[in-house]
């Protein structure tokens, strides 16, 4: 049986001409013609975005696309036709040389392949490395090695994120801590010393720090629950208006004027079922920034809102969409696409800069959007849009 060649290595077809050797250059460097797949899709390894090595039977390199060059800095034409080994030198974090390790043509022939992992080229440069063992039958000689290549900087883009995480994190548990621990350790050692004011201010500021450290928590899991896709919302009905007048009679309760703030509201609203509890700390969270970060009034509007088009029609999925904007300084132009990336902060110093992004992945868990721009007065102006996102057996009736 002949083989008819493919972007990812050789594929079954009916007796033809033996096509040439190469998969993606000839021995000279030429680009030889796109491979036809399966399904005809002409295909070719240059395309691929990640590194693509093929090696037959013999253990020779017959495909090098060009990723795979770009990655080894090994040009085509000087890889295909010469032995796996010498085109693509790998070794382990050890040093050690990595095919007579896996030696996979003379290993065991139940093997299927290498799972993806950390290994060196020449210079010491890393790349991540993936290996198919393409068998005749199971457990048979091998008929092909596919060696998929890929670059670190996406790892090391996560890790240097995590790693900064970790940084903030620490840093934002040290000043709370500390407070915690130098007062309790105070009252512990002299508490007949101090009278019951000063008593009770020390616990105040204790209880304070404590709920500084569990908002933080909270964060963090949000953000491992977003990043993860395992965000849990438990959909009923809200009252988006009742929500906002909420957090504003919280803020003038706590002292702020309540000619400060303006809620308006266009009706009548699409009934809206989402998580109250996630709803409630987007609004918290919004609000908080434009009093902390902005001046003068705060505006909230509510209103119904269409999401998108249907695709049969022009009516558009309803929605609630809730703007808060400010009077204050806004935000820079060349700011706006961090704005709701993690750790961001605004001209002021304080917090995590985690809110903004744990916001954006709350309404974006519900269907729904949200964006930032300046508002018609020079401040910020948030909009988050909902779908009303009714239960199906609702829908239905």
């Amino acid at each position: 049986m002949t083989n008819v060649r493919t972007s990812g290595g050789v594929a079954d077809a009916a007796p033809a001409a033996d096509p040439a050797p190469h998969g993606s250059h000839g021995p000279d460097g030429s680009r030889g013609a796109p491979a036809q797949g399966p399904a005809g899709l002409g295909l070719h390894p240059d395309e691929l975005p990640d590194g693509l090595v093929v090696a037959d039977e013999d253990g020779r390199v017959t495909c090098f696309n060009a990723a795979a060059a770009r990655i080894t800095a090994v040009r085509p034409d000087e890889a295909i036709g010469r032995p796996l080994e010498s085109a693509l030198p790998l070794e382990d974090l050890d040093g050690r040389r990595w095919w007579p390790l896996t030696d996979p043509y003379g290993g065991l022939a139940t093997r299927v392949g290498q799972p993806e992992r950390n290994l060196l080229l020449p210079g010491g440069r890393e790349v991540l490395v993936s290996v198919r063992y393409v068998r005749e039958r199971p457990a048979g000689p091998l008929r092909r090695l596919v060696v998929q290549l890929r670059g670190t900087d996406a790892r090391r883009r996560t890790e240097r994120s995590h790693a900064e995480l970790i940084a903030t994190v620490a840093h934002e548990l040290r000043s709370p801590l500390t407070s915690v621990k130098g007062f309790t350790a105070t009252l512990l050692a002299k508490w007949e010393r101090f009278t019951d004011d000063q008593k009770r201010l020390m616990l105040e500021t204790v209880d304070a720090d404590a709920d500084r450290v569990t908002r933080l928590i909270a964060e963090l899991l949000d953000i491992s629950r977003i990043d993860s896709g395992r965000l849990e919302l438990r959909r009923q009905p809200v009252d988006i208006v009742a929500a906002v007048r909420r957090h504003v009679q919280a803020y003038t309760t706590a002292g702020h004027r309540p000619d400060r703030f303006e809620v308006k509201v266009t009706a009548p609203l699409p009934a809206l079922w989402a998580d109250p509890d996630k709803v409630d700390q987007v609004l918290g969270n919004l609000l908080e920034n434009a009093v902390r970060h902005g001046e003068g009034r705060v505006t909230i509007e509510v209103a119904p809102a269409l999401l998108k088009a249907r695709p049969e029609g022009t009516e558009g999925m309803e929605g609630t969409a809730v703007t808060v904007s400010d009077e204050g300084p806004g935000i820079p132009e060349e700011s706006m696409s961090r704005v709701f990336t993690r750790f961001w902060r605004g001209s002021k110093r304080g917090g995590t800069g985690l809110g903004l992004y744990i916001v954006k992945g709350i309404v974006e868990a519900h269907g729904g959007t949200i964006t930032v721009e300046r508002a018609a007065c020079g401040g910020a102006r948030f909009r988050f849009t909902l779908p009303v996102g009714a239960p199906a057996f609702l829908s239905q009736a």
